[in-house]
């Protein structure tokens, strides 16, 4: 009996596996090697080139602080994601220090550069403050165009604006007062044509305390507009066209009205006559905000443009909606929502106007977000309805900081006021599926 054995393989056979598996080896590997290709080329086409605005912003602030020690600050305020934001920063301080400037900290340096990276819908807005001593900040902008394939801002910039829903009817709501409050709203003013009436909650549920009615003589404009401010020494004060309701002080509530032109207050309450700062966290920085006043057609749904006692040598402006303020080193900065259709920017010396595509209501808030300060503004969506986005200006040109806010039934506003305190918006829409009216309370939100 022979013993077992193992037939040997066939060369030719032998070779030709080999052979198979060296050539699939290659072919992966060469897939291999063309997909990573693929991907470097891919990256590098979709990156973005921020050589030039990081130039032109370099040599706009050297120009102004010339070669030497700063302190120098960057933040994100834009949709910019963490890689292209540190690209940013990175290509910013090497292209700084190859114009001869020094980072070291605040207390060593000659001037203090705070970089930030905003934007508005069309393009990246970065916005340099820079300080030098005592004197006035200058500020310095260079714009980046999007690359190709990048989003407009949405929820990742780094505020948002709150709606927290306060009253609903069947007639016009022009504005709605707070008057008291603990972790949420217990007693509001509703006002209308008619009335202002009293609510307050109880379980969860607004109950009616007491209407007060609305004395007029003359028939009330189209497109009727009208404030609440609570006061000090008694509850509140009405403003309509024309006229202008106190409430009683007495045991029994009413309201006093009588037909007037005075003006109407265009700096919340808890704001007129103080001192606030202008960036929190650029130091000492404060201006003064003294009360203002416009002067509201009675038989139109505008204010005429006449201001007391005014801003800086201009005492009139454009006829205009709606007016916020912003506060600037020594100044404010007025925006006049105006009936030509574009934002007037008066700053004492000079009016601006940009047609900036915004509705007709627009306000201001402080908050102790951003740069402590906020334009609420209004923006047509026609069909989609109306909606209201915040807005910072580090210099003249709006920069977007939060997403947009919509209202339920493709609402459109129709009144935006800030509340006494200066912190908090009231926005009334017109739900368009329901015909009803519907306020809410606006409040910013720091996302980061």
């Amino acid at each position: 009996m022979r013993a077992a054995v193992y037939n040997l393989g066939i060369p030719n056979a032998i070779s030709n596996s080999v052979n198979r598996l060296s050539r699939t080896a290659l072919s992966l590997r060469f897939a291999m090697q063309l997909s990573f290709v693929l991907l470097v080329l891919a990256i590098a086409t979709h990156a973005a080139d921020w050589s030039g605005p990081e130039q032109q912003l370099a040599h706009k602030i050297v120009a102004v602080t010339g070669p030497g020690a700063v302190a120098l600050t960057v933040e994100n305020r834009s949709s910019l994601g963490k890689r292209d934001s540190e690209i940013v920063q990175n290509g910013l301080r090497g292209t700084l220090e190859g114009l001869g400037l020094r980072f070291v900290k605040v207390e060593q340096s000659a001037a203090t550069v705070s970089i930030f990276l905003s934007e508005n819908p069309a393009s990246y807005v970065w916005v340099a403050e820079i300080r030098q001593g005592a004197g006035e900040a200058t500020v310095v902008m260079v714009s980046a165009p999007r690359p190709a394939g990048a989003t407009t801002p949405h929820e990742s910039v780094p505020l948002s604006l709150r709606k927290i829903s306060l009253w609903t009817q069947d007639d016009p709501i022009l504005d709605v007062a707070v008057l008291e409050e603990n972790s949420a709203s217990t007693r509001i003013a509703v006002l209308d044509a008619e009335r202002v009436s009293l609510y307050r909650s109880q379980g969860g549920k607004w109950q009616q305390e007491q209407t007060l009615g609305i004395v007029h003589a003359r028939p009330w404009p189209r497109d009727l507009r009208g404030r609440l401010i609570p006061a000090k020494d008694h509850l509140l004060d009405a403003y309509l066209p024309g006229v202008i309701c106190r409430s009683s002080t007495g045991a029994s509530l009413a309201l006093n009205c009588r037909e007037t032109d005075d003006p109407w207050p265009l700096v919340p309450a808890g704001l007129s006559g103080g001192t606030f700062p202008v960036f929190p966290s650029a130091g000492s920085s404060a201006v003064a905000i003294p009360p203002m006043g416009g002067f509201f057609a009675p038989t139109r749904n505008f204010f005429t443009g006449a201001l007391t006692p005014g801003v800086g040598k201009f005492t009139t402006v454009s006829k205009f909606y709606s007016a916020a303020f912003l506060p600037r080193e020594k100044y404010l900065l007025w925006l006049f929502a105006a009936a030509d259709g574009r934002v007037h920017m008066v700053d004492g010396i000079s009016d601006q106007s940009l047609k900036l595509g915004w509705g007709s209501d627009l306000t201001s808030v402080k908050t102790s977000c951003g740069a402590g300060w906020q334009a609420l503004a209004t923006s047509s969506g026609e069909e989609m309805g109306d909606s209201v986005r915040a807005y910072e200006f580090p210099d003249r040109d709006p920069v977007a900081v939060s997403a947009a806010v919509d209202f339920p039934g493709n609402g459109i506003v129709t009144a935006l006021w800030t509340e006494a305190k200066g912190d908090t918006a009231i926005v009334v829409a017109r739900n368009r599926e329901t015909g009803t009216y519907e306020a809410f309370r606006l409040a910013v939100a720091c996302s980061q």
